[in-house]
């Protein structure tokens, strides 16, 4: 996956902030000046100023310009954007999505009203039913997920979700990707996705819990078996991953 100019700009501004080259209250330069400087088009300026604005690193002033924002007390949550350079990037996203949905899914079990459960078994339908038309399934299957995270009963893990979902979608492009390759995968996905959904309809955050933690290391274990990672980096993976 190619690295966009205006995400290296981003990150190159963003360094400069982080090493106090630019301190809270500066003026940045125009974005001619910006362009200039960095050999790249106004266009690809404002794209990156964007980026730092959304993390709330800069802010604008009417008539005045784009100055570097004061150190807040709270960070906001954000990813490298180079997370998505590539294939076993991506994967290190699945294996943040690893470590939360286990305990989601188990939540889930335990506080699921039933208007939820029933909706999950519709999600399920929706990932089926894309999969029969031969689509690839990325949103229903995130919109399955995403309403696992709204059973859990805790809004602070929708919210979560809804966060990584930019960068999960890529992954679960790739993870789909390999399994519409092979009929023994998919068929192994839907069962694992039911088996979530049976484990919280009956109330059993351990065998919710163990479901969804599977369903993941399972996916990791499809995209060593149809090549797309190598094998080398599961085993040499640190421990507690």
């Amino acid at each position: 996956m190619a690295d966009r100019l205006s995400d290296r700009l981003a990150r190159r501004l963003g360094d400069q902030i982080a090493s106090g080259a630019l301190r809270p209250g500066d003026r940045l330069p125009t974005e001619q000046q910006l362009a200039l400087a960095h050999g790249v088009s106004r266009t690809v300026v404002r794209e990156a100023v964007h980026q730092l604005r959304s993390r709330a690193l800069l802010v604008s002033r009417q008539g005045s310009g784009v100055f570097v924002a004061q150190t807040p007390t709270n960070q906001p949550l954000a990813f490298d954007p180079t997370v998505l350079d590539s294939v076993q990037a991506v994967v290190h996203v699945v294996e943040v999505r690893r470590v939360l949905e286990g305990e989601i899914a188990a939540l889930a079990a335990e506080r699921a009203t039933r208007s939820q459960i029933a909706a999950l078994r519709r999600a399920l339908k929706a990932i089926d039913a894309a999969a029969a038309a031969g689509h690839d399934g990325v949103a229903e299957d995130l919109a399955f997920h995403r309403v696992i995270g709204e059973s859990s009963g805790n809004p602070q893990f929708r919210l979560l979700l809804g966060f990584l979902e930019q960068y999960l979608r890529e992954g679960m492009r790739i993870t789909r990707g390999n399994e519409a390759r092979r009929v023994d995968f998919m068929e192994a996905v839907q069962l694992e996705h039911h088996a979530i959904v049976e484990a919280i309809a009956a109330r059993d955050p351990d065998e919710a819990r163990r479901c969804a933690t599977h369903h993941i290391l399972r996916g990791e274990q499809r995209l060593v078996e149809g090549g797309v990672i190598s094998g080398r980096r599961k085993r040499n993976k640190p421990e507690g991953d």
